[in-house]
C-alpha cells in the first residue's frame, strides 16, 4: 500500500495539529506515495534500527521519537543524527515519528501506562485549549437535516462521548442576487425572505476544510452564509498526562513496588513518602515536570513521569509523591501500542517490534 494511506489513518487518530510546537512529528524521511509492505516500530530511530529494517526488508520505520528535532544544515554523517538520515536515504527506508500528537490523545501514550498500572477513571490531567471552533450556518428547513448529517459526517459536533451534537433555532433570512446569480430561491433584484434554520456546532480546528467541504457541498445555496468562530473551551479529549484511581488505596511504599514491577524499572527516584495512603495516581510519559501543578490541583497522592531535576523534587512540597521512572521506562508501552494500531487497521500489512532496547541510559546496580 501507499505510505499515505498508513500515515493519514495514523493522523486521523493523533493529528499533527496535537503535537508540541517544539516538536517534529511527521513523515520525516520518504515520499508519501512509496509503495510499503512492512514496518518497524521503535520508540527510537537509531543507526541499529535502521540497520534492522534494512535487514528485514521493513520500508518504513514508526517511532515515537523524531530522530530530527531541528534544521539539519550538513550531512557529513559527524552526528548519529546524520547518520541516520543518510543511510534511510540511501536504502529508501522511510521515517515516521509520532510524538507528541500521540501523547496528547485520550487513547494515547498515557492512556496505555494507566492501563499497565491498573488505574480506574482516568481522564486527561491538562486538557488543550485552542483546538475547537464553533461553526454557525443558515439553511432553508427542508434541507437542515442533511446539512446536518453531512458536517456530523464530517467530524463535527463531537462533545465528549456524545456526537451529533448541535443547537438549531428559527428564524428569517433575506437576500436579492444581482443579474450574475441563479439563486435556489427567489428572483434575481428581488429581494428575497426565507424562513431558515440556524445550526450551530462545534468542530475540531484541524478539521475545518473537510468540514467547510462538507458544508458547502451539503448547502443548497449558491451562496453560503457560514460564521467560523474561536471558542476558548479546552478540549477533554486532548492534552498533556492522564490522572486515574488505584482500584484499592495502598501505602506508598507498596505502590512504588507496584510501579518498578509493572513499569519494568530498575530503579525509581522518588521524593520523600508523605505518609498519605495512594488512591490517586497522576501520569506523564517522558519529561512531565511541568505538570506538577496540575497533578497537585487534581489531588493526585503520586505523580508518575521522568527527567526531574535535583532541585525540581523540591517543588512537591510534601503534598505528593513524586517517583521518576526514567524516560525510556515510561514510554516502552509505547511500542506496543503502536502495533495494536495499526495491525487492528491493516489486518494484510507487516509490522515488527523492533528486537533492540534504545534506551540509552544504564544503570550500574
Amino acid at each position: 500500500m501507499k505510505l499515505s494511506e498508513l500515515t493519514n489513518y495514523l493522523e486521523s487518530l493523533a493529528p499533527l495539529a496535537y503535537q508540541e510546537d517544539y516538536d517534529n512529528s511527521g513523515l520525516i524521511v520518504g515520499r508519501p506515495d512509496m509503495e510499503v509492505q512492512q514496518a518497524l516500530v521503535s520508540l527510537d530511530c537509531t543507526e541499529a534500527v535502521v540497520d534492522e529494517a534494512i535487514a528485514h526488508h521493513c520500508q518504513v520505520i514508526i517511532s515515537h521519537h523524531p530522530i530530527v528535532f531541528k534544521g539539519l544544515k550538513k550531512f557529513n554523517g559527524k552526528t548519529y543524527v546524520e547518520r541516520v538520515v543518510e543511510k534511510a536515504i540511501k536504502h529508501n527506508i522511510a521515517i515516521y515519528a509520532i510524538h507528541t500528537n500521540l501523547d496528547h490523545i485520550k487513547a494515547g501514550v498515557n492512556a496505555r501506562i494507566c492501563e499497565v498500572l491498573g488505574l480506574k477513571n482516568c481522564h486527561i490531567l491538562a486538557p488543550k485549549g485552542g483546538l475547537l471552533k464553533k461553526l454557525v450556518t443558515f439553511v432553508p428547513h427542508a434541507q437542515a437535516g442533511q446539512v446536518r448529517g453531512a458536517l456530523f459526517k464530517a467530524g463535527a459536533g463531537h462533545i465528549g462521548n456524545y456526537s451529533d451534537c448541535s443547537f438549531n433555532g428559527q428564524g428569517n433570512g433575506t437576500f436579492k442576487g444581482n443579474e450574475h446569480t441563479d439563486p435556489y430561491v427567489g428572483q434575481p433584484g428581488e429581494r428575497h425572505t426565507e424562513p431558515e434554520t440556524r445550526i450551530e456546532t462545534i468542530y475540531p480546528a484541524n478539521l475545518e476544510s473537510k468540514i467547510l467541504m462538507a458544508l458547502f457541498l451539503a448547502h443548497p445555496y449558491e451562496e453560503v452564509a457560514y460564521d467560523l468562530y474561536p471558542v476558548t473551551n479546552q478540549h477533554q479529549e486532548v492534552g498533556a498526562g492522564m490522572i486515574g484511581e488505584v482500584e484499592h488505596a495502598t501505602d506508598e511504599r507498596g505502590f512504588l513496588q507496584h510501579v518498578k514491577w509493572k513499569m519494568n524499572a530498575s530503579v525509581i527516584r522518588h521524593t520523600a513518602f508523605t505518609g498519605k495512603p495512594v488512591k490517586k495516581v497522576a501520569v506523564c510519559g517522558g519529561a512531565g515536570g511541568f505538570l506538577l501543578k496540575q497533578a497537585i490541583a487534581a489531588g493526585a497522592d503520586v505523580f508518575i513521569t521522568a527527567d526531574y531535576k535535583y532541585h525540581e523534587f523540591f517543588d512537591a512540597e510534601g503534598k505528593l509523591l513524586i517517583a521518576d521512572v526514567g524516560h525510556f521506562e515510561s514510554e516502552q508501552f509505547t511500542q506496543d501500542l503502536l502495533c495494536e494500531i495499526i495491525q487492528k487497521k491493516f489486518t494484510n500489512f507487516a509490522v515488527r517490534l523492533t528486537e533492540i532496547n534504545t534506551n540509552p541510559v544504564k544503570y550500574y546496580i
